[in-house]
């Protein structure tokens, strides 16, 4: 699976992933101590959803145009309306990383790896912004490698987020479990968050009871797929991976979760589901 986020940008998945994040984040902010948020795979910052017209029509725009209720899709909206408003831009989209600096308090800061250098530079200039009043720095490389650097934090508290393109899907996820092990043996006490596609059951279940065995940590599953878990569509679902959630995590995620899906669902046999796993227990399939 070639992967351009360009041309994926605002899609369902994007949704998902990025409702996830400010939700993971608003958690963190419960308490007045400050925290590192780590991005493994930046991005640019903001992308032309003119480039990804079909895929965003059946996300971002989708459920802008849905009367949402719950808090957690009304803020994450907001913030989308806020960039195009603030740059006169009514088809640009926010990437992670505009979205996660603006949540940033003073106390707090944040490290966004970008393996590709333009791509690195477009980012700093979509943070532009941010960069006198919160503590946010773009690296350009490898941002497994950088992770190891970058941990444990200073603060003690932190979310790391990784999100990597798939390109090479069974790969990819190996590389992204590596990275979260490595994560949480220099930060135990660490939030890491993985953002995976759905697309062969079997592979993704098996991917997922690795975690819970190595890890031995609690993690929460969330996911939400438009079409079965296992037809030959190019993405049938989203799913992130939460070790160390934030407490009642799961409980907040239900309602905003289920009426995520009513908005985007299309009728091909979606849905969408939470399942919290015990330290060591093998994830449902």
């Amino acid at each position: 699976m070639k992967y351009r986020h360009a041309y994926h940008a605002g899609n369902f998945a994007d949704v998902h992933k990025h409702v996830t994040l400010l939700a993971l984040l608003a958690a963190l902010k419960r308490k007045d101590k400050g925290f590192l948020y780590l991005e493994t795979h930046a991005g640019r910052g903001a992308y032309d959803l003119s480039d990804s017209a079909p895929e965003s029509a059946a996300g971002i725009t989708r459920l802008a145009g849905a009367d949402c209720v719950a808090e957690e899709l009304r803020h994450y909206l907001a913030r989308v309306g806020h960039l195009r408003r603030q740059r006169g831009a009514a088809r640009l989209y926010p990437g992670s990383p505009w979205l996660a600096a603006g949540e940033l308090r003073a106390q707090d800061r944040a490290v966004l790896i970008e393996r590709l250098p333009a791509q690195a530079r477009a980012l700093e200039k979509s943070l532009a912004e941010f960069s006198g009043q919160r503590r946010v720095r773009v690296d350009s490389g490898d941002g497994y490698e950088r992770l190891r650097a970058a941990l444990p934090p200073t603060e003690r508290r932190g979310l790391v987020f990784i999100d990597p393109p798939y390109e090479e899907s069974r790969l990819d996820l190996q590389r992204a479990q590596t990275a979260c092990l490595d994560a949480l043996r220099r930060f135990p006490t660490g939030v890491v968050a993985i953002w995976y596609p759905i697309k062969d059951e079997r592979t993704g279940a098996g991917w997922q009871a690795g975690l819970a065995r190595d890890t031995g940590r609690e993690m929460l599953l969330a996911e939400l797929w438009l079409y079965p878990r296992d037809s030959r569509v190019a993405l049938n679902g989203s799913g992130m991976l939460i070790v160390n959630p934030p407490y009642r995590m799961d409980e907040s995620m239900r309602s905003w979760l289920a009426e995520m899906h009513r908005h985007l669902d299309a009728g091909h046999g979606g849905g969408s589901a939470i399942h919290r796993v015990a330290p060591g227990r093998v994830a449902p399939g």
